[in-house]
């Protein structure tokens, strides 16, 4: 998992959900001085507009290049925000510690999700809030994962990631530790001024997943991974131009830890 996610610069594509992640920590309504944490943060997504509210925020990723950036963007708006290397299936802190704990498109790849699921639930004191935004299993980047696990299988028993992005199993994992689980669909929209054919080497080279992906494969298999990689976004593109617009979606899960 680390390898995967220290390859490439996902600085580079998390700039484009970094609105969506702004419009999810508004919908918290945070309150000045609330302990937040945020699990596989990356470059900070969510921290960083937490903090801004006034939050004491921190975060934690497995990926130390991604927290590097993470302290940058903080540093250069001046905002206080702690930023640990750690795992979201042996979260280092005590429990009852955070009023919120929040994860977007993140804890989701955790490949063991009834730890990450009891994590969550520990760190978070009761009545306190775990928000998670989850990529859905029939939307378009489901697709794109599912595409690239026909030509790179993971590893045998780990379940799919989008499976935290349908409900019912979000509320058997988490179910036991929640009062109460609110869930909606919220649409990411992806947009390019690229061509779909530039915006797969732009995941190609950027998107560690991808690129590892692709660096197990031989030339032919390669060639054939990014036509069909470059497939699906045109068939998904709303742009012209020589831009590309895509529509893709998350579950937005807002739980009350009991």
């Amino acid at each position: 998992m680390r390898s995967a996610w220290t390859a490439g610069d996902f600085g580079q594509i998390a700039r484009y959900t970094a609105q969506c992640a702004e419009a999810f920590v508004d919908r918290l309504q945070l309150q000045p001085g609330a302990r937040v944490l945020d699990v596989a943060c990356g470059t900070g997504n969510l921290a960083i507009p937490a903090a801004r509210k006034g939050a004491q925020v921190w975060g934690i990723d497995i990926a130390p290049n991604l927290l590097t950036q993470a302290r940058e963007r903080a540093a250069a708006e001046g905002l206080q925000a702690s930023f640990e290397e750690g795992d979201a299936e042996q979260l280092p802190f005590p429990d009852a510690h955070f009023d919120v704990v929040m994860s977007m498109f993140g804890a989701m790849f955790g490949p063991r999700p009834e730890l990450v699921a009891a994590e969550l639930a520990r760190v978070c004191r009761p009545g306190g809030t775990i928000a998670m935004a989850n990529w859905t299993p029939d939307g378009f980047v489901a697709r794109q994962f599912a595409m690239g696990h026909r030509y790179a299988p993971p590893p045998e028993g780990i379940p799919p990631p989008v499976l935290w992005g349908d409900e019912q199993s979000v509320r058997q994992r988490l179910g036991k530790y929640a009062s109460e689980i609110r869930t909606s669909r919220q649409p990411v929209h992806f947009e390019f001024a690229l061509p779909p054919a530039e915006v797969v080497q732009f995941f190609r080279q950027y998107f560690g997943p991808t690129q590892v992906a692709f660096s197990k494969l031989p030339a032919d298999a390669q060639a054939a991974y990014a036509a069909d990689l470059e497939s699906l976004w045109r068939e998904h593109n709303e742009a012209a131009g020589g831009r590309t617009s895509v529509r893709a979606e998350y579950l937005e899960v807002i739980a009350t830890r009991a």
